[in-house]
């Protein structure tokens, strides 16, 4: 999958590329059934919320090991239409994931993500450059009354804001507070939607700043998050790091696998 120029200048100028149903009706079945699976499973990197205890954010589905990997998350990783383009954005073929995830937004209990950089956490993290950048696969039909995803188009160019750190809303995070984000919407374009049908794909810039609202719909929403790092930009020592699945020690670069074995691999137990 190679992109355009096109393309690549508007990821350069605004921060992010969509693309409508990127990944077909049974490649999202294999990765739906593959999420709910590994939504049973009892496992630190597995968060839940809600009266129901339902998982709302698992980590590190991607590697071979560990109680939440998984062949078909492992195979999206490393595809052309995931790992290909993020090389292309990014203009370096020695990627490897910081973390993967899944956030799984329930039916009416799903809450709000504020505003936020990914680069303000990771930064923290040990990350030196703002060289990495994001996949986003749609598992489910978005809408903005599901609680989609929004991207405030070229907010990246301001490079990382100072953030704080929330821990009043249910996802607790490094968020940029609302007098500042008041001023960063009225000076840029309106926030897009990252809507659509399942399947559909979004990359964006970790210091592209996002927000989902409230899932007020009947039906759960679920989301692929694939984070990239360059190698050489991989995360220096720091105090207390965060786990291997939010902060991956694994910093092999990633090979590109053909792009078909997320169907291939799906019969077979990971």
């Amino acid at each position: 999958m190679k992109l355009t120029a096109a393309q690549r200048k508007q990821f350069a100028e605004e921060g992010y590329l969509i693309f409508p149903e990127l990944f077909s009706p049974e490649e999202v079945k294999v990765l739906q059934d593959e999420a709910g699976r590994v939504s049973k499973i009892d496992a630190a990197c597995i968060f839940r919320e809600g009266e129901s205890g339902q998982a709302k954010t698992m980590f590190r589905l991607h590697e071979s090991d560990g109680p939440t990997a998984s062949r078909a998350y492992r195979a999206a990783a490393r595809s052309e239409r995931v790992l290909g383009v993020a090389q292309q954005v990014l203009g370096d073929d020695a990627l490897y994931l910081h973390h993967c995830k899944v956030n799984m937004k329930a039916a009416i209990e799903g809450t709000a993500w504020p505003w936020h950089q990914d680069f303000g956490s990771w930064h923290l993290d040990g990350i030196a450059r703002p060289d990495m950048a994001t996949v986003a696969v749609l598992l489910n039909d978005a809408t903005e009354f599901s609680g989609c995803l929004h991207l405030l188009p070229g907010s990246h160019l301001e490079g990382r804001r100072n953030p704080y750190w929330d821990d009043k809303s249910a996802y607790k995070l490094w968020a940029v507070g609302p007098t500042e984000m008041r001023d960063m919407i009225a000076r840029y374009p309106d926030p897009v939607r990252v809507d659509g049908k399942a399947g559909t794909a979004a990359i964006f810039h970790c210091n592209l700043l996002h927000a989902s609202g409230h899932n007020l719909s009947a039906e759960d929403r679920w989301q692929a998050y694939f984070c990239f790092n360059t190698v050489k930009n991989r995360p220096a020592d720091v105090e207390n790091p965060r786990p291997d699945y939010v902060r991956s020690r694994n910093w092999e670069p990633m090979v590109l696998e053909a792009d078909n074995r997320i169907l291939a691999d799906s019969t077979v137990p990971a």
